[in-house]
């Protein structure tokens, strides 16, 4: 911190933390503050002929100062919203000593400190409700200057901290100047809480499973790799929490689920994190077709909740989330949208109808991959409102039951909205030979170059030998999810530290480019 240039600002705001210590007040007291009301529930519930709110106690920050002689209003923020103050030299220093109100109020404090006030709530003459001030603390100091945000009459913000880069790299500012952004956590907070009630009064059990797997299984996805030191050995970060959900379904749990973080190494961009939340919900004795009934119910009730109402704004779309979605196959959405029918099709002709269709690929990529790569390019933009893309082929499908009426199939679906993927889910293979002949082939892909095929798990195979119960599983990201519910166009805006390039190694880029 030494060798840190300090603005002239953050000079002089050093020598007013001085200078309050000179005067015998600690500018960060340990005590502590006895906050009784906050600055919502003082405008939700103050009532001028009950005469409540008669000794206030409330703490937050200074976010603006109107000083006129003897008398001053300010303006308070704490969690819950912001609220005048009225600060008069004679209240809060009601004796000789005006060292409070004409050094400390006065000159000593800033925009962005952090102070309680003991008082009572008024209307001013103007109107306004108020807490008047018969005694002032200071809490915390603030040695940085916090972005001034205004905003006119008409409602035109001025001086915005709406630069992403900072936003995000300094969310605390983030959240101190732009209110709404708080709001969007709380939503998501509300999102997950909605999910839990949900899954528990479907008789679902809320689990852990580990975060650090010797072998990362239940995605095709490029883990992230740490060493443990004591055991001299290689784990990987979860890529999925299915292969252990599973497990727990064999040991005789009939539902259960997990709010998991998972990591996987691979790019970022509007909607992708390396490390993200994800739900995995799997439940005994039921089907991909009760699951999609399941799904489309639980985000009905997660948006009458948020909203009060199923129809949800997410950019130039109004979304409706009613139960009742659309089911597409997704060989019919390739041939419905991409004019082609890929059902049948090997290796080689797949890579013919990925050139003719101007679809890049690679040679690690097998029938799978090939089939998603001309889904994701002709179809994706097409399924804006909620909609279930249905029985994938095997080879896109490692864990999946084939499918009861077509064997090269599976009963699997995945949940698109606004071109993009929310969910995953099977009735889920419970079949040991075929699963280790899936986990064989995953295998075959990996020799050949694949980095995100999936590794044999042999103790979940021996898992499913002691008999998993017809079962059904739902992978879905909370993070995307949140994104959804809330009108966000992009996932860094719904996580609160998203992943971001060291603050050095972008000076450095800048230094070279001059």
């Amino acid at each position: 911190m030494a060798n840190i240039e300090l603005s002239e600002q953050e000079v002089i705001r050093r020598e007013s933390l001085a200078k309050l210590r000179e005067l015998g007040i600690n500018p960060y007291p340990a005590a502590l503050y006895p906050v009784n009301a906050s600055a919502k529930e003082i405008e939700a519930g103050y009532d001028p002929e009950k005469g409540n709110f008669q000794e206030v106690c409330i703490a937050g920050r200074i976010m603006s100062r109107r000083i006129m002689g003897a008398a001053s209003f300010g303006e308070l923020q704490d969690s819950t919203g912001r609220i005048q103050i009225y600060v008069k030299r004679d209240e809060i220093c009601p004796g000789e000593d005006k060292t409070m109100y004409n050094t400390v109020w006065k000159k000593l404090l800033d925009i962005g400190d952090i102070i309680g006030i003991k008082g009572f709530a008024f209307i001013t003459q103007t109107g306004q409700l108020s807490v008047h001030a018969k005694e002032l603390t200071v809490l915390s100091k603030s040695l940085r200057v916090l972005p001034i945000v205004k905003t006119d009459a008409e409602g035109k913000v001025y001086d915005g901290f709406s630069d992403p880069e900072l936003r995000y790299r300094q969310r605390y500012v983030d959240l101190i100047v732009n209110p709404q952004v708080r709001d969007v956590f709380v939503q998501r907070a509300k999102i997950i809480a909605t999910m839990r009630e949900y899954f528990n009064e479907a008789g679902c059990l809320e689990v852990e499973t580990p975060i650090l797997q010797s072998i990362p299984g239940g995605a095709t996805a490029r883990p992230f790799v740490t060493h443990h030191n004591a055991l001299d050995i290689d784990l990987y970060m979860r890529i999925a929490n299915e292969l252990f959900l599973k497990r727990l379904i064999v040991g005789g749990y009939s539902g259960v689920y997990e709010f998991a973080k998972d990591f996987r190494n691979e790019g970022m961009d509007k909607t992708h994190n390396p490390e993200f939340t994800c739900m995995e919900i799997y439940v005994a004795y039921k089907d991909y077709i009760w699951m999609m009934e399941f799904v489309e119910k639980m985000l009905e009730k997660i948006a009458l909740n948020l909203h009060g109402t199923t129809k949800v704004r997410i950019g130039e779309n109004e979304i409706d989330f009613k139960a009742g979605y659309r089911r597409l196959p997704i060989l019919q959405a390739i041939k419905e949208y991409a004019g082609v029918d890929v059902a049948g099709m090997g290796v080689d002709e797949l890579r013919a109808t990925c050139t003719k269709l101007g679809v890049e690929f690679d040679p690690t990529m097998g029938e799978g991959k090939l089939i998603d790569a001309i889904f994701g390019q002709y179809c994706e933009e097409h399924l804006v409102e909620p909609t279930y893309i249905i029985d994938y082929p095997v080879s896109m499908s490692p864990l999946t039951k084939r499918h009861r009426e077509n064997p090269d199939l599976t009963e699997r679906f995945e949940l698109f909205v606004c071109g993009k993927e929310l969910a995953n889910a099977y009735s889920e293979l419970n079949d040991p030979i075929d699963q280790l002949e899936r986990f064989e082939e995953q295998a075959a892909l990996k020799s050949h170059g694949d980095d995100e095929a999936m590794f044999i798990d042999y103790d979940f195979v021996r898992a499913l030998e002691y008999g998993m119960p017809p079962t059904s599983g739902l992978g879905m990201g909370i993070d995307r999810l949140t994104m959804f519910m809330t009108g966000q166009t992009t996932i860094q805006d719904v996580l609160f530290f998203p992943q971001m390039r060291p603050e050095k190694a972008l000076k450095k880029e800048d230094k070279a480019e001059a």
